[in-house]
């Protein structure tokens, strides 16, 4: 019963974090620099990952779909069910996971080691709001980067499709982009996108979160970084759940 009332009150407490942080965001100062810099960590701290990611992501989707729709005559839809595929499900979603292994750990980990080293209790004596500082800019560079790094990874992975599609599966690139054109459509990719908004604002915040809940010095930094990995992917699956139920309306 302890580990269960426990864990209602540690959800409860990342909430109040949250909640905290969006009241920040509406607050000054503006540190529009610190939001830069965590936006170039961020995202194109992140591209590379990404983008290889992507690129062999749409490459497996193309051989798969052309093993499956070969059957019955179907090759030339694979283009679409790559880009479908990738806009709707693939991009936000595999993208969040990357990044979560990536720039949240990173996130957890400096704030937690400033929680530990106590820098944090030294900005609270300097009158400076450590979650205005600290959450705040990381917040919002992840909730603004992380649509775009879902382009990134969809246009790729579709770039790989089509090389793998067109060169090795011997599709005619007419019917791949003429199919391509006529499946995905923009709700489809404004799907996508309001996916990978959520994530980062829901990601960010559980890793800002648990490096400021973090103590017990480097072990509890590294317990925080675990922990903030593991929500965060699981985060990432039940809003992807969530959302999809709800566009769908089934």
């Amino acid at each position: 019963m302890k580990g269960l009332r426990r864990a209602f009150e540690d959800f409860g407490e990342l909430i109040l974090f949250g909640v905290e942080t969006i009241v920040w965001m509406a607050r000054p100062p503006y540190r529009l620099e610190l939001v830069l810099a965590q936006m170039s960590a961020v995202g194109a701290g992140s591209s590379f990952i990404v983008a290889i990611t992507g690129f062999f992501a749409g490459a497996v989707l193309a051989l798969q779909g052309h093993y499956a729709m070969r059957s019955f005559g179907a090759e030339g839809y694979v283009g679409g069910f790559v880009a479908v595929a990738l806009v709707r499900e693939l991009s936000p979603v595999f993208m969040a996971l990357v990044v979560t292994g990536r720039s949240g750990s990173a996130i957890c980990t400096e704030i937690g080691t400033m929680r530990v080293t106590e820098q944090i209790d030294a900005m609270e004596t300097m009158a400076v709001n450590p979650v205005q500082y600290l959450a705040v800019p990381r917040v919002l560079a992840a909730t603004l980067m992380f649509p775009a790094l879902a382009m990134l990874f969809s246009s790729v992975g579709y770039l790989g499709g089509y090389l793998i599609g067109v060169y090795v599966s011997q599709i005619p690139p007419g019917p791949f982009l003429e199919h391509t054109r006529e499946m995905v459509n923009v709700h489809d990719v404004l799907h996508g996108l309001l996916k990978a908004l959520v994530f980062g604002a829901v990601i960010s915040i559980i890793a800002c979160y648990r490096g400021y809940s973090a103590s017990g010095g480097s072990r509890g930094v590294g317990e925080g970084t675990t922990r903030a990995v593991v929500m965060s992917s699981i985060a990432i699956l039940m809003l992807d759940y969530v959302i999809t139920f709800l566009d769908l309306g089934t």
